[in-house]
């Protein structure tokens, strides 16, 4: 259990006129936000969350896509579906380090004030990942690149990379040194609940003045993105010379000397750095000096992973030298591409960084569960959706130019598919959510208490990811439709009636603890459920937007309707594969495990019941699954 915030009788702070939804650190929404059917993918991770999703399933899915296509015609890339494979073992190596950084991170820090710190430090300077990094990368820099290399024109593509280079390398450095210098006044506005944390301190109501430390650590965070925005040029290059292996495992050199710094910093600072219980036997100025030798590590990481691409990357170009100029060929072009991308990734920024805001006022450990939760949320929808959307969602650009019906038969069975596992994934989280968080994150500072506060973000998040996962994939038929302004007007709504939701359940549900809903006992004040409003703010938003999607693709066809019933049934399938699961909860203890043996186990018979049961009763989702799965086996 994290340090106790709060005061239990603290008075919640006055509601602010606008909220948002959760996002960005990715968050569920905004991990899966719109993408145009012809945009390349990104690959390398966002500055928030290393191991995350890219900006969408359908991105991701569309960048395998495009490289197996690659890897198929290109003599020298890799043969067959290997490079694909090759991407998606680089994904995979992310997103399972990922995970060992955030148990390291639970294990130090918890789920409460430092927690919130750690979280907002990445946070801060995300905006100039997502605004220069590999999605308005992907619209601008890597389709123009590509066709000079296409065209065999070595030498202006090389001119061309080395020009976007510079400009890149000046705006990114450039706002970084701003960053650093107005970190302070960058902090107050973005984490203005924090501006009264030295008074509890002081009171003896919170461990450690969030906006100090907040501060330090930020100033630490700017220069490292400059080096990720970098990489995410490196990525570009690399990926339009179909050379997909580097690129795709450089960001786990990011994660990797993260947790060196973690556990460096712990053996320097802490008096008993791996024995680390309750946060009462770790003095909190150790905690600060941890956390800060945390991001000196993500500086380290950003230039590692930056600098493992390029010296590849030089020997791929050709009349490459960086420098700042629009004249060179393509500049212009890149940048009148550019600017749009910009400005739709900027109005997520903005509901991301409100939401940030309004989480600072409610009590200590907000933002650190919404992390938490949002890592173990991202997971399935990312894996899940990126291999559906690498297998259906390019046929649907095609057949939309000759067929309607066929086209929305093919939506519809997409949709399926994508049911198929996060209907189970949604009833595991819902049932056995807290197995699931405790084996992922329960050690150290980060106890039982915690446990539950995560279990129930994760719960309310769960509770509009079908929404989500298929609410994107319609935007996505609305762009092969060459249609993008109905799904901007209609994420409008969604933002909307999150930020009503959201912020109103926010403050009314801080009032309740972790101990209040489950009873579990727990030690100094208990956690508070705050974050739980933002989260089934979140899932309301999602299911609106789906409902108006839907409506939208009717005046197209008024015969299209989502497969319903077949979700239905996937949830009684669901439902009877639990039985297993729970009879091995029933039957044998826990307490001979450790928890995340335990955890695993359980998860694992759900898992199993339910594939098998889905090829016993004939559904032909579970054996398009396995088909697919052991192809890739096959390769």
């Amino acid at each position: 259990m994290a340090e106790r915030p709060e005061d239990a009788d603290e008075p919640s702070a006055p509601e602010p006129e606008s909220v948002a939804e959760p996002q960005n650190e990715p968050s569920p929404d905004d991990a899966l936000r719109p993408a145009g059917l012809s945009a390349p993918a990104e690959g390398a991770e966002t500055l928030a969350e290393a191991d995350a999703a890219p900006d969408s399933p359908a991105e991701e899915a569309l960048e395998a896509e495009r490289i197996q296509d690659a890897a198929e015609k290109d003599p020298s890339a890799p043969s067959g579906g290997s490079g694909a494979l090759l991407v998606a073992a680089g994904i995979f190596a992310s997103r399972v380090i990922g995970l060992v950084r955030d148990r390291a991170v639970a294990y130090y820090f918890g789920s409460g004030a430092f927690a919130d710190v750690y979280r907002l430090a990445l946070r801060a300077p995300n905006f100039l990942q997502n605004l220069l990094g590999e999605g308005t990368l992907s619209a601008s820099f890597i389709p123009i690149y590509s066709r000079m290399l296409e065209e065999g024109r070595e030498e202006d593509a090389g001119r061309f990379a080395g020009a976007i280079f510079g400009l890149l390398a000046a705006v990114a450095f450039g706002a970084a040194i701003l960053g650093v210098l107005l970190a302070e006044p960058f902090v107050a506005v973005i984490a203005s609940g924090f501006l009264g944390d030295a008074d509890k301190v002081q009171a003896g109501t919170l461990v450690v003045d969030r906006f100090d430390l907040a501060v330090r650590v930020v100033r630490l965070t700017f220069p490292m993105t400059g080096f990720l925005v970098l990489s995410a040029w490196c990525l570009g290059v690399l990926n339009s010379h179909r050379r997909f292996l580097l690129s795709y495992f450089a960001p786990v050199a990011w994660n990797v000397a993260l947790l060196a710094a973690l556990f460096g910093g712990a053996y320097l600072y802490l008096d008993d750095p791996f024995g680390v219980g309750r946060v009462d036997v770790v003095p909190a100025d150790q905690l600060s000096q941890l956390l800060v030798a945390v991001f000196v590590g993500g500086i380290v990481g950003g230039i590692l992973q930056f600098g493992v691409q390029l010296p590849l990357v030089l020997k791929l170009l050709t009349g490459f030298r960086p420098r700042l100029s629009l004249q060179v060929e393509g500049v212009r072009e890149g940048i009148k591409a550019f600017v749009p991308v910009v400005l739709g990734r900027g109005a997520y920024q903005l509901s991301g960084y409100l939401d940030f805001w309004l989480s600072t006022f409610v009590a200590a450990g907000a933002l650190g569960a919404i992390g938490y939760a949002q890592t173990l949320y991202l997971l399935p929808i990312s894996l899940f959706g990126m291999s559906v959307a690498a297998s259906e969602l390019p046929e649907l650009s095609r057949i939309s130019r000759s067929e309607l019906g066929a086209f929305l038969t093919r939506v519809n069975r997409s949709v399926r598919q994508i049911f198929f596992l996060i209907v189970p994934t949604v009833v595991g989280y819902l049932g056995f959510g807290s197995l699931v968080v405790g084996a992922f994150y329960q050690t150290g500072q980060f106890a039982a208490d915690d446990t539950w506060q995560v279990t129930l973000v994760l719960a309310a998040y769960s509770l509009g990811m079908v929404a989500t996962t298929a609410g994107r994939l319609l935007q996505n038929a609305f762009y092969a439709l060459s249609d993008t302004k109905t799904p901007a007007k209609i994420a409008v709504w969604r933002v909307a009636v999150s930020a009503v939701i959201g912020g109103g359940l926010m403050f009314v549900l801080d009032r309740y603890s972790v101990t209040d809903v489950v009873g579990i006992a727990s030690e100094g004040d208990p956690l508070r459920l705050g974050a739980v409003g933002l989260a089934l703010g979140s899932a309301v938003g999602a299911w609106v937007e789906l409902w108006r999607l839907v409506a939208a693709l009717k005046t197209h066809d008024p015969a299209f309707r989502l497969p319903w019933g077949r979700a239905v049934q996937m949830v009684g399938l669901a439902g009877l594969a639990a039985i297993p699961a729970t009879l091995v909860m029933g039957f044998v203890p826990s307490a001979p495990f450790p928890v995340w043996a335990y955890g695993i186990g359980v998860i694992g018979v759900f898992g199993i019941s339910y594939m098998a049961l889905g090829h016993l009763f004939g559904f032909e989702e579970s054996d398009a699954w396995v088909g697919r799965f052991l192809r890739k086996l096959k390769r």
